[in-house]
């Protein structure tokens, strides 16, 4: 009985390894957690301004352009510094905007400008930043411990992404934007500390500066790649079609439920964590392409499910399904890419990646909200989920090296790994001791 339930529980490997990965993990939930409850307050507070679906569903099409560019940048800088350095530097940045936010909202008259300012100037830090973290855990963690890792990442992102929209709601509700804010501000605060206690990630000695060159070397190589343009498309395609967050408050109002929208920002990551709290077997896994296919179906279905249905608990549940769905589709991606790109480019191949899990979402704010706008809420919900389910069999049937990925017999996975096996003799050689 011990054995079956070890191996469904998560693989604590990279825990027990590595002790940059434990910091990152760390840091990274504390961040989450205060990030959420900005994330939540913000549109809050646009609807409270403005009570309208676009004005919301704006937010996206503002932080597209700033995500866009500093993202395929970010990664760019990421193969160039020192990764260490590139993560501080932005996380500070992050906590003097919600500084920002913290000093709007505690005018009189709070301004809408300044929340429109504040969310591309958010996205501009995060696609900076994201690529380096990314980058950065095939450095850290042993490669047969990559698809463990991303479990772990995944269920410390949901545990944040649980408690912050659940808090956030209540905490918007009887004290206000403000106090929002302020959790954000000592969250970054605390996050900062512990990026401190990192160990250097200098690039390599041979690498180039950043460049138009450079990313554009990126991209050819992503190109030439069937299996990460598929794991590119579905994602994107599915956050596209069926992101439907932006208009929760409206569905929340729709279903007369208004005191069910912190739990609506949850419910996601309530069947996210259930699905990494059983993640054991995905570290058997070795077709991972099949676990973005799969799961980027279910999220699918499980929308057009939450917009179909009229009971709020039987939408909650959808939603809870729709992000065990996600959970899935992001283990598969998150192995392959750390499995098949060699270090000189992992910096702008996950630039590359931040936008293929960035820019659908925000694209998919828009879609939602001008739909609702024009068709109502449930209908832009369910149809968006058709339309996911509709386009990832389309993809799936263009792009059939994506199912077919196997890591034991992939070029890319094989000679990615023979590289870092190599890498570790040779600092164990030396006795350095470093992490590859």
């Amino acid at each position: 009985m011990t054995s079956k339930l070890a191996a469904v529980l998560p693989d604590l490997s990279p825990w027990r390894s590595s002790r940059d990965f434990r910091l990152l993990w760390v840091q990274g939930l504390v961040t989450y957690f205060g990030s959420f409850m900005a994330l939540i307050a913000l549109p809050l507070q646009i609807k409270d301004l403005t009570d309208s679906p676009l004005a919301v569903g704006a937010m996206g099409a503002v932080e597209l352009v700033p995500l866009v560019v500093f993202g395929l940048y970010g990664g760019a800088l990421a193969d160039a510094v020192d990764r260490k350095r590139l993560i501080l530097g932005t996380e500070a940045g992050l906590g003097v905007l919600a500084v920002i936010l913290l000093v709007n909202a505690m005018l009189p008259e709070p301004l809408l400008w300044p929340l429109y300012v504040v969310a591309a100037g958010v996205s501009a830090l995060a696609g900076l930043q994201r690529p380096a973290l990314d980058s950065l855990l095939a450095r850290i963690v042993p490669h047969d411990q990559l698809t463990a890792a991303a479990a772990l990442n995944a269920l410390r992102w949901q545990l944040g992404a649980i408690a912050g929209p659940a808090l956030a709601g209540v905490v918007v509700a009887y004290a206000g934007h403000a106090t929002a804010y302020a959790v954000t501000v000592v969250g970054f605060a605390a996050s900062v500390v512990l990026c401190l206690g990192l160990s250097p990630a200098p690039p390599a000695h041979d690498a180039e500066k950043p460049s138009l060159r450079g990313i554009a070397e990126g991209a050819r190589y992503a190109w030439s790649r069937p299996v990460l343009l598929g794991t590119y498309a579905i994602d994107l395609a599915a956050m596209f079609f069926a992101f439907p967050n932006t208009v929760f408050p409206f569905l929340a109002e729709d279903l007369d439920a208004e005191w069910s929208l912190g739990l609506m920002y949850a419910a996601g990551s309530v069947g996210s964590v259930v699905l990494s709290l059983t993640s054991g077997w995905t570290s058997r896994v070795r077709r991972h392409g099949l676990l973005v296919v799969f799961g980027a179906t279910g999220w699918g279905l499980a929308i057009l499910a939450a917009g179909w249905f009229s009971d709020v608990w039987l939408v909650l549940l959808c939603l809870a399904f729709a992000g065990a769905g996600d959970m899935l589709s992001g283990l598969g991606r998150s192995t392959i890419w750390n499995q098949t790109i060699p270090e000189e480019l992992r910096g702008r191949l996950a630039g590359i990646e931040v936008l293929s899990y960035s820019v659908g979402p925000q694209l998919g704010q828009v879609r939602a909200g001008a739909m609702a706008g024009w068709t109502g809420t449930r209908t832009a919900i369910w149809s968006g989920g058709l339309a996911c389910v509709a386009a990832v069999a389309l993809l799936t049937a263009a792009l059939p090296r994506l199912v077919t990925y196997d890591a034991r017999t992939d070029e890319d996975a094989v000679r990615r790994r023979a590289q870092k096996e190599a890498a570790g003799a040779e600092a164990a050689g030396t006795g350095t001791g470093a992490d590859t």
